[in-house]
């Protein structure tokens, strides 16, 4: 689901004057000006890398029974905390790196989804042995190429696709945990798996 669609998101999107001249956007970008930028620069652009994936996963998974702006405004914790997500490295945390975790404030510390990172970067590891990369496998749910939706209103968008979850279902396979089909979905429209920018927003023709 779009960032803030748990915050009871209706309109269909909003004029924000942070360019040259006024210029539509999504209405969950609101007012937060790190929220205008991650719409504007990040939500939605086609994302590769594992690296840039696995955090992204990490942090929509972080996001369960939050807002998205409570997990952005602590993302740059999240990177020092979890050492750039270093794959390999966050796969090899053990009661040590648990323990300075739970006692990290920069980040969510809640228990489940401090293991699940950790559960997750080790999974990440075994599909990158199987399929050559996580980027691989993510993309060949779309079949290697974004989708365009067109929806006026936000409240048109799904909270889960029949691609995302047939993702939830791949990714459990492998040991991934906090990726059900709406976080995946949530995920999906992130790294730019599907454009669900509203076509009134200026995003919509730029991305994707």
């Amino acid at each position: 689901m779009p960032p803030g669609r748990d915050e009871g998101v209706e309109a269909i999107q909003v004029r924000s004057p942070s360019m040259a001249g006024e210029y539509v956007r999504c209405e969950w970008a609101g007012d937060d000006p790190l929220m205008q930028s991650y719409h504007d620069d990040e939500w939605g652009r086609p994302l590769h890398g594992d690296r840039a994936l696995f955090e992204l996963l990490v942090l929509e998974g972080a996001q369960a029974g939050l807002s998205w702006r409570t997990v952005l405004h602590r993302r740059a914790g999240y990177r020092v905390a979890f050492e750039g997500f270093d794959i390999a490295r966050v796969a090899s945390y053990g009661d040590a790196e648990r323990r300075r975790l739970r006692s990290d404030k920069r980040i969510i510390r809640n228990r489940a989804k401090i293991d699940s990172a950790i559960s997750n970067a080790r999974a990440t590891l075994r599909v990158q042995s199987e399929h050559g990369s996580l980027d691989a496998l993510l993309w060949s749910f779309v079949g290697g190429e974004p989708r365009r939706n067109a929806f006026i209103r936000m409240t048109d968008v799904p909270s889960q696709t029949a691609e995302s979850r047939a993702m939830s279902k791949g990714l459990k396979a492998y040991g991934f945990s906090f990726v059900g089909p709406t976080i995946c979905y949530a995920f999906m429209q992130s790294a730019g798996l599907v454009n669900d920018h509203v076509v009134g927003c200026f995003r919509h023709q730029q991305t994707g």
